[in-house]
């Protein structure tokens, strides 16, 4: 692949994680989904915050994740992202840089605060999301340096950010960038239910604009309205150049074409906390796929950075990711 200052450009939410332990109960007292993530809007975001038990707080957005997850393999990623000029954006910039990811955006002066996810974690180490995106709304194409753009070999989106029109217009913007500079385009379903608001747009991105499609079973059986993971492998393998799907124990499975390449899962002696799962499988596959190293080990190198980051509580990892392979 041609060399690049960057190996990955993430455009995301930039979301300041609250991680909490729950239970099934407190779950059906508020109406949450378990497993799903819910856009809830300032107000709800007070009163899930004040029944919760002691939390612990972490930058974090799906996108910001996989960033942080392919500077701990060594990669070199830069970050477009929206946040307020506060105490919570000041902590999700410095803890993005930290891990060495560039990250620029300009943080905005009024408007909504910083986002933040309240994430209620189960006995079975599911995670049930409520987002309050907050100053990621206003992240809009004005934010996209198609300079930034071209120094990139992959742009990598979350699909999250269909939820705010402005945001969409800046993934295009970027899409049509990266296409201009010769670049790849890759993008994440993200949650099922996402899925379900966009699978049409979200299909025409994959056969017209995406290189590199990201998926769990269940947000690729969503997107192709089918039954079995069979069925929806055989409907992507029609419209994706390449498709790295996850399947939680089972592993995953990557197709381009006639290819077929199934790697079965890390081995990982607790799962603690499943968030991030999907998140880090990205960062491992992209930063294998930017090095040149064949789909296989890009998804071998996925599995190992979820591996990692579901044997402990938070989205990014606890230990060098280079130091694992």
């Amino acid at each position: 692949m041609t060399s690049a200052p960057f190996d990955v450009l993430g455009i995301g939410n930039a979301i300041v994680d609250v991680i909490a332990r729950s239970d099934d109960a407190f779950l059906g007292q508020h109406g949450l989904v378990k497993g799903s993530m819910m856009l809830i809007d300032e107000a709800r975001a007070e009163q899930l915050y004040d029944g919760m038990g002691p939390g612990i707080e972490v930058s974090g957005g799906s996108c910001g994740n996989t960033m942080a997850g392919i500077a701990s393999f060594g990669g070199k990623g830069a970050y477009i992202g929206k946040v307020r000029n506060d105490q919570l954006g000041k902590v999700f910039g410095h803890d993005l840089k930290a891990t060495g990811v560039a990250f620029d955006t300009p943080a905005a002066t009024e408007g909504p605060a910083t986002a933040r996810c309240l994430i209620l974690v189960t006995p079975d180490a599911q995670r049930t999301m409520n987002t309050y995106l907050g100053a990621c709304t206003g992240l809009g194409p004005h934010d996209i340096d198609t300079k930034l753009v071209a120094s990139a070999q992959v742009t990598y989106v979350e699909g999250y950010l269909w939820d705010a029109p402005a945001a969409k217009q800046a993934v295009l913007k970027a899409f049509d960038a990266a296409r201009a500079a010769g670049r790849q385009v890759s993008i994440t379903l993200s949650d099922s239910f996402c899925v379900h608001r966009y699978r049409e747009e979200f299909r025409d991105l994959v056969r017209n604009k995406v290189d590199i499609l990201f998926g769990n079973e269940a947000e690729i059986k969503a997107l192709y309205e089918v039954e079995t993971f069979e069925e929806a492998l055989e409907a992507a393998r029609k419209e994706a150049k390449i498709a790295a799907l996850t399947r939680s124990e089972k592993g995953s499975v990557v197709i381009k074409g006639s290819e077929t390449y199934e790697v079965p899962a890390a081995p990982v002696a607790k799962v603690v906390d499943t968030t991030g799962a999907g998140d880090l499988y990205a960062a491992g596959f992209l930063f294998g796929f930017t090095h040149g190293k064949p789909l296989a080990e890009c998804a071998r190198l996925g599995g190992i950075a979820a591996a990692e980051v579901i044997s402990h509580v938070g989205a990014r990892p606890e230990q060098p990711l280079k130091g694992l392979i």
